[in-house]
């Protein structure tokens, strides 16, 4: 580890500190759903998506493969890939190999996690210019020196957007575009909305890996902010919000229950939660007004033949003085 990767990880922890704290002194609680993504929670984040509930990322998957060629018939050659929020890059491969990118900036905030899956990506594209970033891409971050100079193609697909409220996904989308510049294309994944059977399933799956995942969050607190949560008195619930069109992902207190992070003592009533994830459904015309709203003007849209998943292609357009 470097003295610029110490520094960046103590930042991290920092932040996570004073998220939890912040988060566990609210009413209602709340905790930034990227705390989730520790090495741990983005592992059982991967485990979720083999899941038979889990349609998402196979859905995307076949979208990709189906049009990425076209994605590099509009972008061209000599890009920089950027990847925000890169997990284990298990879609990226897929897109690299139409694009032919001359590099690929991979953006995570687990560290350890995305070294290892670099490590397994450079091996497939041993001529590839791989430039990580380890970061917390809701910030500003600053491109790698052999991407500054380059056209460069956002890639953000899973529908992460869909874990913000709409305030804040336009603010990310506004902060993306100011990162890859005028000009530059954005290949999105968003959900769309669909029927309350199929999305609980796939947010409170049978094996309980979703509830392994969320619960992690209390295994990081106790390890990283000094807690003594007891896991056991707590589960995972996973609630379709009609009005916000999201499912939320909560962690309830079994019964009262009393105990300590960094310090400080909490007290939680039984049905109490905490809430740690949104996940934002989206109709076609609730897709194409956010990215408007970011500057980013739609130049082609793919589903599939269900219509439960959307991508989307996005040219960051001039701004405008004026309509």
């Amino acid at each position: 580890m470097t003295d610029s990767d110490a520094g960046t990880t103590g930042a991290l922890d920092s932040a996570f500190r004073a998220d939890v704290l912040r988060g566990l002194q609210s009413h209602p609680r709340a905790i930034p759903a990227r705390w989730l993504y520790d090495h741990a929670g983005s592992g059982l984040f991967e485990d979720i998506t083999d899941l038979p509930e889990y349609y998402p990322t196979r859905t995307e998957r076949r979208l990709l493969e189906s049009h990425c060629p076209e994605v590099a018939e509009i972008a061209g050659t000599g890009h920089a890939v950027v990847e925000f929020g890169s997990g284990s890059s298990v879609k990226t491969p897929i897109l690299l190999r139409a694009v032919k990118p001359a590099v690929y900036v991979p953006i995570d905030i687990s560290g350890e996690f995305l070294r290892e899956s670099n490590a397994v990506l450079a091996k497939d594209f041993p001529d590839l210019d791989i430039a990580p970033v380890e970061a917390d891409f809701m910030h500003p971050v600053e491109m790698p020196e052999a991407a500054q100079k380059l056209p460069r193609i956002g890639f953000f697909p899973g529908s992460t957007i869909g874990n913000m409220v709409p305030r804040t996904g336009v603010d990310l989308l506004r902060r993306m575009r100011e990162n890859l510049g005028e000009g530059a294309l954005l290949l999105i994944g968003m959900d769309r909305v669909k029927d309350e059977e199929i999305l609980v399933p796939a947010y409170d799956d049978s094996a309980g890996v979703t509830a392994d995942f969320n619960l992690n969050l209390i295994d990081r607190i106790n390890r990283e902010v000094g807690g003594d949560m007891p896991r056991e008195k707590f589960r995972p619930r996973a609630v379709w919000n009609a009005s916000h069109s999201r499912i939320e992902m909560h962690i309830e207190a079994l019964e009262p229950v009393d105990f300590t992070v960094g310090g400080e003592r909490f007290h939680m009533e039984a049905g109490e939660t905490i809430h740690t994830e949104n996940s934002h459904k989206f109709a076609p015309r609730d897709q194409r007004l956010l990215l408007r709203a970011a500057g980013w003007e739609p130049i082609r849209e793919w589903t599939d033949e269900k219509g439960w998943f959307s991508l989307i292609l996005a040219e960051a357009t001039p701004q405008r003085f004026a309509p």
